[in-house]
């Protein structure tokens, strides 16, 4: 376990082992890697026999940890898409209004390129600021749609800290387990 994990981190995926135990997972895992991704699961499990299911559980301690896996892919795809045609427009008026920023490589000026990098203008450092956010998302921050899409298991569960986002945000083919305290201690449910 890697050492810079917080303490509820480490609980909630000690609580998804157990229940993956209890629940008929016989061969279960910390941190492993998951197939037909990138990613690393907080805990993996899998059945006995030929027919064994198998289970990727992701626990999340916080809702800001929560939300930045989150992100509906086609959706940032589709922000994305529009920030970039967004920037060309901006570029474009730009190299009309500002023919000094021109490099002057080029023989013929409209093959020529255009340095904005030390241009001033706050639409379009807007611009530019949003489409690297976006960027990063649709990179890094759309893990729970990408294993849900890429089929990395036969269930994928959330295990999560009460009270940190509605079940209505559960992303589309995850399960939802919740940390609880009854009158045994710590739970799942």
């Amino acid at each position: 376990m890697a050492s810079a994990e917080t303490e509820s981190h480490l609980r909630l995926k000690a609580l998804a082992l157990g229940w993956a135990q209890a629940n008929g997972f016989a061969l279960c895992g910390l941190e492993v890697r998951v197939p037909r991704s990138g990613y690393r699961a907080d805990v993996a499990a899998s059945g006995r026999g030929v027919a064994g299911r198998t289970a990727v559980f992701e626990c999340k301690q916080a809702r800001a940890d929560l939300l930045k896996d989150a992100h509906a892919e086609e959706a940032s795809r589709r922000r994305l898409l529009g920030l970039a045609e967004r920037r060309r427009t901006l570029e474009a008026l730009l190299a009309v209004h500002r023919p000094d920023l021109r490099r002057g490589e080029a023989l013929w000026p409209e093959y020529d390129a255009w340095d904005f990098s030390s241009l001033e203008h706050r639409t379009y450092q807007a611009v530019l600021d949003e489409l690297a956010t976006v960027q990063r998302r649709v990179l890094r921050g759309t893990k729970f749609a990408k294993m849900f899409r890429y089929r990395c298991a036969d269930f994928l569960y959330l295990v999560v800290e009460d009270g940190i986002f509605a079940e209505a945000e559960v992303p589309a083919g995850w399960g939802l387990l919740v940390r609880t305290v009854g009158s045994a201690g710590d739970e799942l449910r």
